[in-house]
């Protein structure tokens, strides 16, 4: 049997990796002018509203959208995996514990720094996404969180955030 030679999959973007008692998660209201691309991108709380990180002085977030379990998207055609966040209404945001998250960039390590895209976005490395390596005037290091691993063949990692 060659089944040890496949690496299984981390999780999905977005999901809690670890039981929700090593975790603190709070409600909080979407700007539906500031939409989430994805889940398990990190946001901060503007005049009362939970919106993406995407400023180059956002390096603390307040938190993590949370990937609800289980999901279930307004568009019932949605492949696991690839829900896309409601635009308006109340989501989870995890503020401290750990969650998976998707690393569009460089080569994640256990203790690894956690960078956050501000400029220079394409659809590989969307602006407010994760990566693993730093771009010089393009990213900025998370202060409250690190990698917990190595990514799967999707690019999905644990992180561990305000830990």
């Amino acid at each position: 049997m060659t089944a040890f030679l496949y690496q299984t999959n981390n999780g999905l973007p977005g999901g809690l990796s670890r039981g929700a008692g090593q975790a603190t998660i709070t409600p909080e209201v979407l700007d539906s002018a500031s939409p989430f691309a994805a889940y398990g991108l990190p946001g901060k709380i503007v005049s009362g509203q939970f919106v993406p990180v995407s400023l180059v002085g956002d390096t603390a977030p307040a938190g993590i959208l949370v990937r609800p379990y289980p999901t279930t998207s307004p568009n019932a055609s949605d492949p696991l995996g690839t829900s896309t966040p409601p635009t308006t209404g109340v989501v989870s945001v995890l503020r401290r514990g750990y969650i998976m998250v998707k690393c569009n960039a460089g080569v994640p390590a256990e203790g690894g720094t956690v960078y956050i895209r501000y400029a220079a976005g394409t659809t590989n490395t969307p602006i407010g996404g994760i990566e693993a390596a730093a771009v010089a005037g393009d990213t900025v290091a998370l202060t409250n969180c690190v990698f917990n691993g190595p990514a799967d063949a999707n690019g999905n990692v644990e992180i561990a955030f305000n830990i």
